[in-house]
């Protein structure tokens, strides 16, 4: 068996097979056995941890709705939101999936004090001047599409720049856009817990 994580580039679909000639899939920046196939998904336009592997087991596992699977990011947002904002998305906010209204479970939020230290993301974001932007980690406990960018715009703060660092137990640690390892045993028994 193996089990990889990976920093999905920002522009990069979190799949292997093309639609489109033009598109950038993990085949085009990685190369694994056969078998392997990403447990979940990051959009195109995120970026960050992404677990691979080709034990269906620990993907039914990972995927199953009633498991709760903790997830963070950090999230560059435009504008600087208040108190009151962040509030709503830790009680959990109302936001449209595929037209139909969904309450998020409640999430944890926290401003960040500095910068995170990650490379500029290639493209680079576009910065306005008269408007401010701050980082932000939320943890989550559900994965619906886009929910993250979905929550932000829910309270009136666009992402600029969403980067995933932890699935559950395992950490994007200081990986690189476009690098990935091996699980340790380490990783994998916390993993399959």
């Amino acid at each position: 068996m193996y089990y990889y994580k990976i920093y999905k580039p920002y522009g990069v679909l979190s799949q292997f097979s093309k639609k489109e000639p033009e598109q950038v899939t993990l085949q085009d920046v990685f190369k694994f056995p056969k078998a392997v196939y990403p447990i979940g998904r990051l959009d195109k336009d995120s970026e960050g941890l992404l677990i691979l592997s080709d034990d269906i087991a620990l993907n039914n596992k990972l995927l199953n709705p009633k498991i709760k699977m903790q997830k963070s990011y950090l999230a560059q947002v435009e504008g600087i939101p208040t108190q009151e904002a962040l509030k709503k998305l830790e009680s959990g906010i109302l936001i449209k999936i595929d037209g139909k209204s969904h309450k998020t479970l409640p999430a944890t939020v926290k401003l960040m004090d500095k910068i995170p230290n990650y490379p500029e993301r290639i493209p680079p974001i576009r910065i306005r001047k008269s408007i401010p932007d701050r980082w932000i980690e939320i943890t989550i406990h559900e994965g619906k599409n886009r929910q993250v960018r979905r929550m932000f715009a829910a309270i009136g703060f666009p992402v600029l720049r969403l980067i995933r660092i932890s699935i559950g137990p395992i950490q994007l640690g200081t990986l690189q856009a476009g690098k990935t390892v091996l699980l340790n045993n380490a990783e994998l028994l916390a993993l399959k817990v």
